[in-house]
């Protein structure tokens, strides 16, 4: 009897310890530096498919994510900051009329453009974000003046755009963001709206499928410099056809932006109203600290399981501290990037 204690003791300790090793060994592996850095990004998420594609349009989109993403690799290559990596990045998207951002901006209901973004820094966790303005030509150098000029985090409408004309920011007319497609966009959905009201469906407005694709389009970027520092973007006109000052996720840290250089640097894109409920972009940092759960892991659960089962549709880019890096949407598509830092370059729209 003796006998067959210590021979269970033993097998108990061995198997503790050939556990505990394996333990060790996935850590090691989780926390090996993969990248020393790298940048990604993304240009919206939504119905986009290969058949509704010209190879025109195509050739557009993948040249303008190419030249964007392109900027802050240089960036990041020469020694620059995250921040700035993100901010150049990203103004590249935001003064090209392909996207929802900067002069790609979808119209409201009242047929302006009104702008947000956000951008967030991993080392020291200070953010700044903007909601709502006209006027600036760079909403996200606006959201990044806010966090280093000011001691808020977020601004909206003229207060903001002030706070911009004080700081020296390139304060634009309105009519630099009018562009004829998002005009035509903002009509096409405007009459869809009137027949449904005047057949007394008030529902099929808000199921019509260029309605629910109107809310895509958002830009955003995330860069791990060489010093370890994540950093996150996002810019976006937001909804097309929205009223009474509507904001979605991506002037709302936590939701469109975050990073932690703990963890990881997230950028969202999609239903804004699901992407705040959720947190989307600060679950997955919490899913990796408190869950030792690893970045594809993290977003995969949030975008394919917690917002699919809430009904939210859309994606993000995530980068972590070690420059692994994450595309996930739960739509057909989403313009996206990446490099790594011995510049391979991985461009995509349509799911795999």
């Amino acid at each position: 009897m003796k006998k067959i204690i210590t021979l269970l003791s033993l097998l108990i300790v061995f198997l503790g310890c050939k556990n505990e090793t394996k333990n060790s060994s996935e850590e090691t592996q989780t926390n090996i530096k993969k990248n020393k850095f790298a940048i990604i990004i993304h240009g919206g998420a939504g119905t986009i498919l290969k058949k509704n594609m010209s190879d025109e349009k195509e050739a557009a989109y993948k040249s303008k994510l190419e030249d964007a993403i392109k900027i802050g690799y240089t960036i990041l290559k020469n020694g620059g900051t995250s921040q700035e990596a993100v901010m150049k990045t990203i103004q590249v998207m935001e003064e090209s009329p392909l996207f929802n951002a900067g002069k790609g901006a979808v119209f409201t209901h009242e047929e302006k453009n009104e702008l947000d973004a956000s951008f967030m820094d991993g080392k020291t966790l200070n953010a700044g974000a903007v909601a709502g303005v006209t006027n600036v030509k760079s909403p996200i150098e606006l959201a990044i003046k806010i966090m280093t000029d000011s001691d808020h985090v977020m601004l909206s409408g003229s207060g903001a755009s002030e706070f911009a004309k004080e700081k020296g920011l390139e304060i634009v007319d309105p009519s630099y963001f009018y562009t004829e497609k998002r005009f035509k966009s903002l009509q096409r959905i405007k009459d869809k709206e009137k027949t449904a009201l005047d057949h007394d469906d008030k529902k099929a407005v808000f199921y019509d499928a260029d309605i629910k694709n109107s809310k895509f389009g958002t830009v955003g970027c995330v860069a791990l410099d060489k010093n370890g520092n994540i950093a996150a973007g996002t810019s976006t006109g937001g909804m097309t056809n929205k009223r009474w000052g509507r904001i979605g996720d991506a002037p709302i840290i936590g939701s469109g932006t975050y990073a932690n250089n703990k963890t990881c640097g997230v950028s969202s894109t999609g239903w804004g109203e699901y992407f705040i409920r959720s947190q989307v972009a600060y679950d997955i940092s919490a899913q990796m600290e408190y869950q030792q759960k690893t970045l594809k892991e993290a977003t995969k659960d949030v975008i394919q399981n917690k917002l699919t089962k809430l009904g939210g549709t859309g994606g993000v880019v995530a980068l972590d501290k070690n420059g692994n890096m994450s595309f996930e949407f739960n739509t057909a598509g989403m313009y996206r990037a990446s490099m790594d830092d011995k510049g391979n370059l991985i461009l995509k729209i349509y799911k795999e």
